[in-house]
């Protein structure tokens, strides 16, 4: 995966994952495990940590856009099926949540029913 996908995977997960406020240890716990099962490397999940300290919401949702408008329609996909599970780690599933995801989708083309289907064949984030 290219670094792109990895980036705008994180900015995504990020802003899912802090949408009601707070990362929760069940999010923290599925956030490193997508790290392990996409094999993205510690220099590209730090740099990632970095970024995010300084940035705004705001800039945060426009560059994962960026990110991922330069990835491939495949790329996309996953990437939203990966952050569409993540919404589902805490047993609760925000509207702040849902309209992140189906705005997001929007934006950069992808159907949001593609990104469910995907979504449900992929493991468990728990």
């Amino acid at each position: 995966m290219n670094e792109n996908y990895m980036l705008g995977l994180f900015y995504l997960i990020h802003l899912l994952a802090s949408s009601d406020g707070y990362i929760d240890e069940s999010e923290q716990k599925a956030i490193h495990r997508i790290k392990r099962i996409e094999k993205i490397p510690d220099e590209v999940f730090q740099k990632f940590e970095e970024i995010i300290q300084t940035r705004t919401e705001r800039e945060i949702f426009e560059a994962g856009m960026n990110f991922l408008n330069q990835c491939t329609p495949e790329e996309k996909l996953r990437a939203f099926s990966l952050v569409y599970k993540i919404s589902d780690v805490d047993g609760r599933v925000h509207v702040k949540e849902v309209r992140l995801l189906l705005y997001a989708t929007k934006l950069t083309g992808v159907d949001f029913d593609q990104v469910m289907s995907m979504a449900e064949q992929m493991p468990d984030l728990s």
